[in-house]
């Protein structure tokens, strides 16, 4: 799947790599990832039959002496506490303060250039002494050792770098200060054939063309949401107890727009871990079920050669959570690409 030219590119560590959608963005830029690491089982398991070996211990208990030398460093640490789906319990959480990991490794590697991933909630959200973390995690890289890096970080939308999805993420990206590069963003591209209708069709011969059944209560439901519609649409006697509740007092419960049936004309919404159709555009355009796992994998724009596990309902399920975990590969591999081009193309890096 990927080229055997990445093994002569720079060498990359990846922390929190999931099923590996980052990793494929960047080894298909020329990176070479030489160690990663991904304590989620299922994660590993697809990682593992794509792209190669990963580590499976927790992080936290990962000597910094064993991880390689790295010319750069990628990490997608957690972000379900800085999540608007999840309780926002940010630092409070422990998982909100495994990035505080990945400064331990950097601290001690000091790559070349740094990449972090998460959800626009950590931008915020306050650290325990009040600062706005987005703030602290530049203040920790800019000072590094003594030396630091030159850090810039952006709100950016995954349908900005052919993703099909309005999928908002943080990037932060930090270019080691001796160096003398601060990165810059690449331009914005076109979302020209990036509608649901483009994106479905799946050759005749496609795997993993299997979905996870939805329930009753929501087979009732999305049976009366036409195309491009939502849950507004279902009539009221139809509705479930619950969402009666919310129906009767919108205004309390901000106006939600549960079920949203994306049509084929528009680009999908955020396709979340949990695949539920409460939390994100899960539900086909036209025919009354969630998308399958090649469409969402399609959605997040993994190769049609990308291999899942689908032998068991729980493989299903845990197939769902991972891909939605996962970073979309085409706007790593934008980043990527212009990483590449600005750091380690020859003449813009001291050597």
């Amino acid at each position: 799947m990927i080229d055997n030219i990445t093994m002569n590119g720079p060498k990359m560590v990846s922390l929190f790599s999931g099923c590996g959608g980052l990793d494929c963005g960047f080894m298909r830029a020329g990176f070479n990832v030489i160690w990663a690491n991904d304590f989620d089982s299922d994660a590993q398991a697809v990682y593992r039959l794509n792209l190669g070996e990963i580590d499976g211990r927790d992080i936290m208990t990962v000597n910094a002496d064993e991880i390689p030398d790295c010319d750069i460093l990628t990490a997608g640490f957690p972000c379900q506490p800085f999540s608007s789906a999840g309780n926002r319990r940010g630092v409070h959480d422990s998982r909100g303060m495994l990035y505080k990991e990945c400064l331990r490794i950097i601290e001690k590697k000091m790559p070349k250039v740094i990449v972090f991933e998460n959800v626009r909630g950590l931008l915020s959200t306050k650290y325990i002494d009040g600062r706005n973390l987005a703030e602290v995690i530049v203040s920790d890289l800019s000072t590094m050792n003594g030396v630091g890096y030159n850090v810039v970080h952006r709100l950016i939308n995954a349908s900005d770098y052919r993703v099909p999805q309005n999928r908002q993420r943080v990037l932060f990206v930090g270019v080691r200060k001796d160096l003398n590069i601060t990165f810059v963003f690449p331009d914005k591209q076109s979302k020209d054939g990036l509608t649901l209708g483009n994106v479905l069709p799946v050759p005749d011969d496609a795997t993993h063309q299997v979905d996870w059944p939805l329930s009753p209560q929501a087979l009732e439901m999305i049976s009366y949401i036409p195309e491009g519609g939502s849950w507004k649409d279902v009539p009221y006697e139809h509705l479930a107890p619950r969402f009666k509740r919310i129906r009767d007092n919108m205004k309390k419960y901000h106006s939600p727009n549960f079920y949203r049936r994306f049509s084929r004309n528009e680009i999908c919404g955020t396709i979340t871990a949990s695949a539920q159709p409460e939390n994100c555009g899960i539900v086909h355009p036209v025919e009354n079920r969630r998308f399958t796992i090649r469409e969402i994998a399609r959605i997040q724009t993994f190769p049609d050669d990308y291999v899942f596990i689908d032998d068991s309902l729980k493989n299903i399920t845990a197939m769902y959570k991972v891909i939605g975990n996962a970073v979309p590969v085409n706007m790593a591999n934008a980043i990527a690409l212009a990483i590449m081009q600005q750091v380690f193309c020859e003449g813009s890096i001291k050597q």
